[in-house]
């Protein structure tokens, strides 16, 4: 689904032109979205205006709240029309892939796709003495974009949620998850989710091993011995919500994201974010072949704003990668900020890529026969 957006000064005006498809998570289908718009001059501008157009392939949640609070004051700030192409992170990766001429700018993708589209050569090393902002962003945000060369722009990382009352005592690190009181009770995220790779790298931590130098061969290992506490690996964290109210589970390893759907329905259940785990990060990627590079640059710079990222932690939840955003602790919920953000580790999916088929062999072999 590919969404023209730019805002009006009288509103927004909606030119519906049918379109569909179907992605391998699901059918898209909706309407391309045409305005125009043109900066306030009573605004205090972060940029200078620069005009033009570019292209955002982007993630399609919470659409109407993106429009109002990122593209539109974008568009009012820079006067630059933004064309937005609308999709899950796998389907837009393969189009990409499929065509690097594609009219994509920036690229809104995960942290694993990142890296495969670095091996592949699609992304421009981003240049960010071109970039203000970068000087603000916290140090393992730094680490990930020097690694890429693509922008993080929102972080998030996994922890345990459980039930006090059911497990019978506290919880306090992921070593606990292969108690035996745990057994037949407990489910983590499968090896094709966002945090199946993380989870092989908890079992490298208990197995007392550095990942890289066994290929994870101890981690399975470790897996194997956590298996009589699995009930179930899940593909959809929304499923945890009915296991803890079902009994079915009392204790899992989720990412903050998540949290608040569980909690909501099962407010008896606690999170914690033990210390040494493992982030996530959605990063900002320029097309090599793009043909609005200053464009591209001003979005980056803007999307790593410190005023934007404010905005978008209350809207959407998105955790600040901008050091300087300041969250009360009622802002702050489940997400990963503070010290939970500066200890947090990261995966290092150049290497996690060249041995993923691998592990999801030994994983289905252990954990899903």
């Amino acid at each position: 689904m590919k969404k023209i957006l730019a805002m009006a000064v009288c509103g927004t005006m909606i030119l519906a032109a049918g379109c569909g498809g179907n992605s391998a998570s699901g059918s898209k289908a909706g309407a391309e979205k045409t305005a125009t718009a043109n900066a306030s001059s009573g605004d205090n501008q972060e940029t200078a205006a620069t005009g033009g157009k570019m292209v955002l392939s982007t993630f399609g949640l919470s659409e109407d709240i993106s429009i109002s609070d990122i593209y539109k004051p974008f568009t009012e700030k820079t006067g630059i029309e933004l064309v937005t192409d609308v999709g899950g992170a796998s389907d837009r990766y393969t189009k990409l892939l499929a065509n690097p001429n594609l009219e994509v700018d920036v690229i809104e993708i995960s942290q694993s796709y990142a890296a495969k589209g670095v091996e592949a050569g699609l992304f421009e090393t981003i240049d960010y003495s071109k970039v203000s902002n970068y000087g603000d962003l916290i140090p393992t945000a730094k680490s990930v974009a020097d690694e890429l060369g693509c922008a993080p722009y929102v972080i998030n990382s996994m922890g345990i949620i459980y039930d006090p009352e059911a497990v019978g005592y506290e919880i306090t690190s992921f070593d606990d998850l292969w108690n035996e009181d745990l057994k037949d009770s407990i489910a983590i995220p499968d090896i094709t989710t966002t945090y199946g790779p993380a989870m092989v790298y908890v079992a490298s931590d208990h197995a007392g091993v550095g990942i890289e130098s066994d290929d994870g061969a101890a981690a399975f290992g470790a897996l194997d011995e956590l298996k009589p506490n699995v009930v179930k690996t899940y593909a959809k964290s929304s499923d945890l919500a009915n296991m803890f109210a079902s009994g079915e589970i009392t204790a899992a390893v989720v990412g903050d994201f998540a949290v608040p759907i569980i909690t909501g329905a099962n407010p008896g259940v606690v999170y914690i974010a033990p210390n040494g785990t493992y982030a996530n990060f959605n990063v900002l990627c320029v097309n090599k072949n793009s043909v609005n590079k200053e464009q591209a640059y001003e979005f980056i710079n803007y999307r790593l704003s410190a005023e934007l990222q404010k905005k978008t932690a209350g809207s959407l939840n998105e955790a600040p990668t901008n050091g300087t955003v300041v969250l009360t602790e009622e802002e702050t919920g489940s997400m990963t900020y503070g010290d939970v953000a500066a200890n947090a580790k990261t995966l290092n999916y150049t290497f996690v890529n060249q041995v993923l088929d691998s592990w999801i062999d030994q994983w289905n072999r252990i954990l899903n026969s």
